[in-house]
């Protein structure tokens, strides 16, 4: 069975991925291909990880894998706001798990985008609840950029555990 979008006002603007959300479905899918490359190559040391983190990654992993799709196939219908759901608790849920995962017991500056994480989650979920189109996708958007792709950047410095996996 066919879905369609929800029809969009002119005033609201178009639902079609731009030139942003392309770029960013492309750097999603490459920062997706170098987790599972360092995962790969790290297991070996796979026991020695703590539960805490698998589960942490592994929600980054679904909204990894969620985010092309999101922001390249037609917004608005059922599958969207399901799998938006999905994309929404896994960022969610991984923002509020990574307060565990300390060095020393000390938060790194990392942990700033968890906070923004955990502020801008709802935010973005009421904005699409309440039908405002553009805020909605402001904050995704912004949700991509900082807590997915400047965040994954961060984790593959050597001293860091896909860092040291994927280089090391």
């Amino acid at each position: 069975m066919a879905t369609t979008a929800t029809p969009v006002s002119p005033a609201q603007g178009s639902t079609a991925p731009d030139r942003l959300e392309k770029a960013l479905a492309f750097l999603s899918l490459a920062l997706l291909a170098t987790v599972l490359t360092a995962l790969v190559r790290g297991q070996g040391d796979w026991g020695q990880v703590p539960a805490l983190v698998w589960g942490h990654l592994g929600l980054i992993l679904v909204a990894l894998a969620l985010t092309p799709l999101m922001l390249l196939r037609p917004r608005g219908d059922g599958l969207h706001r399901t799998l938006g759901t999905i994309w929404f608790l896994a960022m969610f849920c991984a923002a509020v798990s990574s307060f565990g995962i300390t060095r020393n017991g000390h938060f790194s500056p990392i942990h700033l985008l968890s906070i923004f994480v955990v502020i801008m989650v709802p935010i973005s979920w009421r904005a699409a609840r309440g039908h405002r189109v553009a805020r909605h996708r402001r904050v995704v958007r912004g949700l991509v950029i900082g807590a997915l792709l400047v965040a994954g950047v961060f984790t593959f410095p050597f001293d860091r555990l896909l860092g040291h996996w994927l280089f090391g």
